[in-house]
């Protein structure tokens, strides 16, 4: 019989983090803790309110659930119980831990997957004014990969601003759903001339048809459009790359899937986060190898990170210790 605990937690953030929706300057997140028989386990999630969730709806959900994972419910029975989302991303992930803690393994070799190695990671600069956004990207100028979240009108001042502090980074940018059809339109040629290799949901979510027929000189990235494996299908011919996030797919096990139903239908593929802890990353670095672009800097933006955490250095972060997951 092991214990189930459950728990929420509030993280300051160093800096304001600001994206076309809106701002904040912490997280709460939610904490699954497994113990008995010799091990404990965890997970992370961070609760999301684009999607419908806060926190004590997401725990709520957990303690439904409470005597089925205390009484040894495994992943696939979880998927069954759950929804995707950060109430099954906690639970999933403490699962896969109390696996690999129970049989001596690493994840990654349970779940079939390449020995993770150190990747780049992308480093998120905030939506502001062009001129704060420029003063931010020279300080980052170091990090080999930025992502840039941006929010419609002048986008294309603030990316301008961007290419000059930082003119040797690789850039991505993340609209979050900002940009109507005529901005994609008019923006997409310049972000081009400027180097950006991807941008991450220009439109709404549900109003991703007219992709399918504009041209795109920067390939487009489904995220807020792409939660887990079966929705795959219907993105066809409208993007080219999906972003994975945990939080969407409800965990490791359906990330493992949507990655590689994604790469079978011949998406390009993306891994990226919440805001969230070194605990939170820590899977997500598990498909390193299946994704061209990796985002998991959510503790790079922490005032102050797990400890354990992750290790990240020269843009790049390693794979987690036995100590923190996995």
């Amino acid at each position: 019989m092991r214990k189930l605990t459950l728990s929420r937690e509030v993280w300051p953030l160093r800096n304001v983090f600001a994206i076309s929706r809106g701002s904040r300057t912490r997280i709460e997140v939610v904490v699954a803790e497994l113990e008995g028989e010799g091990v404990s386990a965890r997970g992370e999630s961070v609760p999301y309110a684009r999607y419908g969730e806060s926190v004590d709806g997401v725990l709520e959900a957990m303690e439904a659930v409470r005597g089925e994972i205390e009484s040894g419910i495994d992943r696939a029975g979880l998927r069954d119980r759950l929804p995707a989302g950060a109430a099954r991303n906690a639970l999933d992930c403490a699962l896969w831990d109390w696996e690999a803690k129970k049989t001596g393994k690493r994840v990654w070799e349970l779940a079939g997957l390449d020995e993770p190695q150190p990747v780049i990671t992308a480093y998120t600069l905030s939506v502001d004014t062009p001129e704060k956004m420029g003063a931010a990207a020279r300080e980052a100028a170091g990090y080999p990969l930025l992502k840039i979240k941006l929010a419609g009108k002048n986008d294309l001042e603030r990316m301008a601003a961007v290419r000059g502090g930082a003119p040797d980074s690789r850039l991505i940018i993340d609209a979050n759903e900002a940009w109507t059809v005529d901005e994609f339109v008019r923006f997409t040629p310049r972000l081009a001339e400027l180097g950006v290799e991807m941008i991450e949901q220009p439109l709404p979510a549900g109003q991703d048809d007219p992709l399918r027929d504009l041209e795109r000189p920067v390939p487009v990235c489904a995220d807020e459009s792409c939660h887990v494996a079966a929705d795959v299908e219907k993105l066809r011919g409208a993007y080219d790359f999906v972003n994975i996030k945990l939080d969407k797919t409800g965990g490791l096990t359906e990330a493992i899937d949507l990655a590689r139903a994604a790469r079978e239908a011949g998406f390009r593929v993306m891994v990226g986060c919440m805001l969230g802890t070194s605990l939170a990353m820590a899977p997500g670095t598990l498909l390193g190898s299946l994704a061209e672009f990796v985002d998991l800097d959510g503790p790079l933006l922490l005032a102050k990170d797990r400890e354990p955490g992750l290790r990240f250095d020269g843009g790049r972060v390693f794979p987690p210790e036995r100590s923190l997951w996995g």
